[in-house]
């Protein structure tokens, strides 16, 4: 049974950092891309960014670029999404995905078929 789990959320203030995980179990997805999406409440999901399988190529939201860095262990079959300069807006439920036939760096939510339970972040004023 595949299994991805989050860990690392809470509350912070504004300007602050977390570092979110999510860990697979199941199988592995060394040559698939994974992601970080979220979603507030009342609002869609939406896409944080993404890493290929190999790790070499990203992509992200434009509303993180430059504070958000996502990368990934594939012998730990781990991917973390590093968190800094924190806002309110970022304020959400995070969730990590896999997409088992794609490689590239998608940001289409339809394209991910494994998800974990989420992670609460909460950026405070």
């Amino acid at each position: 049974q595949v299994q991805l789990v989050e860990s690392g959320g809470g509350l912070v203030q504004a300007g602050g950092s977390l570092r979110l995980s999510c860990a697979a179990s199941g199988r592995t997805f060394s040559s698939n891309a994974m992601g970080w999406f979220r979603q507030a409440p009342g609002k869609e999901r939406e896409f944080v960014a993404a890493i290929s399988g190999s790790g070499g190529s990203t992509n992200y939201a434009d509303s993180v670029k430059g504070r958000f860095t996502i990368s990934r262990d594939n012998a730990k079959n781990t991917v973390l999404l590093q968190m800094n300069s924190l806002k309110p807006d970022d304020t959400a439920v995070y969730y990590c995905a896999a997409a088992s036939r794609v490689a590239r760096p998608t940001g289409r939510v339809r394209e991910y078929d494994y998800w974990g339970q989420g992670t609460q972040v909460t950026v405070s004023s």
